[in-house]
Protein backbone atom coordinates (compact mmCIF):
# COMPACT_ATOMS: atom_id res chain seq x y z
CA UNK A 1 0.00 0.00 0.00
CA UNK A 2 1.29 3.26 -0.86
CA UNK A 3 1.47 6.03 1.47
CA UNK A 4 0.10 9.20 0.67
CA UNK A 5 1.20 12.46 2.33
CA UNK A 6 -1.30 13.77 4.17
CA UNK A 7 -2.36 17.26 3.21
CA UNK A 8 -1.28 20.40 5.04
CA UNK A 9 -3.18 23.63 5.94
CA UNK A 10 -2.27 26.47 7.54
CA UNK A 11 -4.91 29.61 8.66
CA UNK A 12 -3.53 33.61 9.19
CA UNK A 13 -5.57 36.66 10.24
CA UNK A 14 -4.08 39.77 9.55
CA UNK A 15 -5.33 43.33 10.39
CA UNK A 16 -4.41 46.47 9.71
CA UNK A 17 -5.84 50.37 10.74
CA UNK A 18 -4.74 54.15 9.37
CA UNK A 19 -5.52 57.69 10.07
CA UNK A 20 -7.29 59.27 7.08
CA UNK A 21 -6.27 62.77 6.09
CA UNK A 22 -6.82 65.21 3.93
CA UNK A 23 -4.42 65.23 0.26
CA UNK A 24 -3.71 61.82 -0.27
CA UNK A 25 -5.66 59.15 -2.21
CA UNK A 26 -7.72 56.68 -0.72
CA UNK A 27 -6.77 53.26 -1.72
CA UNK A 28 -9.11 50.11 -0.57
CA UNK A 29 -8.20 46.51 -1.64
CA UNK A 30 -6.44 47.75 -4.38
CA UNK A 31 -9.52 50.12 -6.18
CA UNK A 32 -9.37 53.52 -5.77
CA UNK A 33 -12.09 54.30 -4.07
CA UNK A 34 -13.33 58.36 -4.66
CA UNK A 35 -13.56 60.08 -1.33
CA UNK A 36 -11.98 63.85 0.33
CA UNK A 37 -9.71 61.52 2.47
CA UNK A 38 -6.65 59.38 2.17
CA UNK A 39 -5.02 56.60 4.45
CA UNK A 40 -1.85 58.11 6.45
CA UNK A 41 1.21 55.56 5.51
CA UNK A 42 4.50 55.05 4.51
CA UNK A 43 2.91 53.29 1.14
CA UNK A 44 -0.17 53.78 -0.03
CA UNK A 45 -2.13 52.83 3.36
CA UNK A 46 -4.44 50.19 1.56
CA UNK A 47 -5.35 48.78 5.13
CA UNK A 48 -7.19 46.08 2.99
CA UNK A 49 -4.56 44.89 1.01
CA UNK A 50 -2.35 45.30 4.23
CA UNK A 51 -4.37 43.18 6.27
CA UNK A 52 -4.51 40.36 3.46
CA UNK A 53 -0.63 40.55 3.15
CA UNK A 54 -0.35 39.57 6.97
CA UNK A 55 -3.06 36.98 6.59
CA UNK A 56 -0.62 35.71 4.02
CA UNK A 57 2.48 35.58 5.88
CA UNK A 58 1.17 34.50 9.42
CA UNK A 59 -0.48 31.32 7.63
CA UNK A 60 2.86 30.64 5.80
CA UNK A 61 5.05 31.20 8.70
CA UNK A 62 6.84 34.11 6.90
CA UNK A 63 6.63 36.61 9.63
CA UNK A 64 4.77 40.22 9.10
CA UNK A 65 4.29 42.98 6.37
CA UNK A 66 6.79 45.26 8.66
CA UNK A 67 9.53 42.90 8.56
CA UNK A 68 9.46 42.30 4.80
CA UNK A 69 8.56 45.85 3.84
CA UNK A 70 9.72 48.21 6.72
CA UNK A 71 8.35 51.74 6.55
CA UNK A 72 12.12 53.04 7.55
CA UNK A 73 13.13 51.40 4.02
CA UNK A 74 12.49 54.48 1.56
CA UNK A 75 11.95 51.88 -1.41
CA UNK A 76 8.89 51.30 0.21
CA UNK A 77 7.89 55.23 0.58
CA UNK A 78 4.57 55.57 -1.65
CA UNK A 79 4.39 52.05 -2.96
CA UNK A 80 1.48 50.17 -4.55
CA UNK A 81 0.06 47.92 -1.92
CA UNK A 82 -0.70 45.73 -5.13
CA UNK A 83 2.91 45.11 -5.85
CA UNK A 84 3.08 43.95 -2.14
CA UNK A 85 0.57 41.74 -2.20
CA UNK A 86 2.24 40.42 -5.52
CA UNK A 87 5.77 40.04 -4.15
CA UNK A 88 3.98 38.09 -0.88
CA UNK A 89 2.51 35.61 -3.60
CA UNK A 90 5.38 35.14 -5.47
CA UNK A 91 6.89 34.11 -2.16
CA UNK A 92 3.87 31.51 -0.95
CA UNK A 93 4.19 30.20 -4.85
CA UNK A 94 7.96 29.90 -4.05
CA UNK A 95 6.99 27.77 -1.03
CA UNK A 96 4.30 25.46 -2.65
CA UNK A 97 1.63 27.24 -0.43
CA UNK A 98 -1.66 27.47 -2.38
CA UNK A 99 -4.18 29.74 -1.31
CA UNK A 100 -7.22 28.57 -1.03
CA UNK A 101 -9.74 31.70 0.16
CA UNK A 102 -8.96 34.87 1.31
CA UNK A 103 -11.67 36.91 4.24
CA UNK A 104 -11.85 40.60 4.39
CA UNK A 105 -13.69 42.85 6.58
CA UNK A 106 -13.13 47.06 6.45
CA UNK A 107 -14.26 48.62 9.20
CA UNK A 108 -15.28 51.97 7.75
CA UNK A 109 -17.98 55.02 8.98
CA UNK A 110 -17.48 56.41 5.16
CA UNK A 111 -17.53 56.36 2.75
CA UNK A 112 -20.26 53.48 1.62
CA UNK A 113 -18.13 51.34 0.04
CA UNK A 114 -20.77 48.63 -1.08
CA UNK A 115 -20.39 49.90 -5.04
CA UNK A 116 -16.96 48.96 -4.60
CA UNK A 117 -16.52 45.57 -3.38
CA UNK A 118 -16.94 43.31 -6.03
CA UNK A 119 -14.20 45.62 -7.81
CA UNK A 120 -11.99 44.89 -4.48
CA UNK A 121 -13.13 41.38 -5.02
CA UNK A 122 -11.82 40.81 -8.62
CA UNK A 123 -8.28 42.70 -7.93
CA UNK A 124 -7.37 40.40 -4.40
CA UNK A 125 -8.44 37.09 -6.92
CA UNK A 126 -6.58 38.31 -9.86
CA UNK A 127 -3.51 39.47 -7.20
CA UNK A 128 -3.67 36.16 -6.25
CA UNK A 129 -4.71 34.20 -9.09
CA UNK A 130 -7.45 32.62 -7.31
CA UNK A 131 -11.19 32.43 -8.25
CA UNK A 132 -13.36 35.19 -7.65
CA UNK A 133 -15.43 33.33 -5.34
CA UNK A 134 -12.62 32.42 -3.44
CA UNK A 135 -12.52 35.92 -1.88
CA UNK A 136 -15.17 37.82 0.29
CA UNK A 137 -15.18 41.42 1.15
CA UNK A 138 -17.10 42.78 3.84
CA UNK A 139 -17.80 46.43 4.75
CA UNK A 140 -19.01 47.41 8.25
CA UNK A 141 -19.26 50.35 10.17
CA UNK A 142 -18.19 51.13 13.99
CA UNK A 143 -21.54 52.77 14.99
CA UNK A 144 -20.11 56.03 15.56
CA UNK A 145 -17.40 54.64 18.33
CA UNK A 146 -13.52 55.32 18.25
CA UNK A 147 -11.43 56.63 15.96
CA UNK A 148 -12.90 54.53 13.13
CA UNK A 149 -16.64 55.62 14.15
CA UNK A 150 -15.55 59.32 14.45
CA UNK A 151 -13.97 58.96 10.93
CA UNK A 152 -10.67 59.11 11.43
CA UNK A 153 -9.89 56.22 10.37
CA UNK A 154 -10.15 52.72 8.65
CA UNK A 155 -9.08 49.27 9.69
CA UNK A 156 -9.50 46.07 7.85
CA UNK A 157 -9.06 42.51 9.04
CA UNK A 158 -8.45 39.37 6.98
CA UNK A 159 -8.43 35.72 7.04
CA UNK A 160 -6.88 32.96 4.92
CA UNK A 161 -6.33 29.13 4.51
CA UNK A 162 -3.38 28.37 2.81
CA UNK A 163 -3.31 24.16 1.30
CA UNK A 164 0.56 22.66 1.00
CA UNK A 165 0.88 21.65 -2.73
CA UNK A 166 2.01 18.37 -3.20
CA UNK A 167 5.04 17.36 -5.04
CA UNK A 168 4.79 14.05 -6.68
CA UNK A 169 7.98 12.45 -7.31
CA UNK A 170 8.33 9.37 -9.84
Amino acid sequence: MIERPKPEYRSGIGTDIHELIEGRKLMLGGVYVPYGLGLKGHSDGDVALHAVIDALLGASGMGDIGQLFPDTDPQFKDADSKGLLQNVKERLDARDWEIANVDLIIHAEAPNLGPVKGQMKRCIASLLGIDFNAVNVKAKTNEGFGAIGRGEAIAATATTLLKKKFRRSL
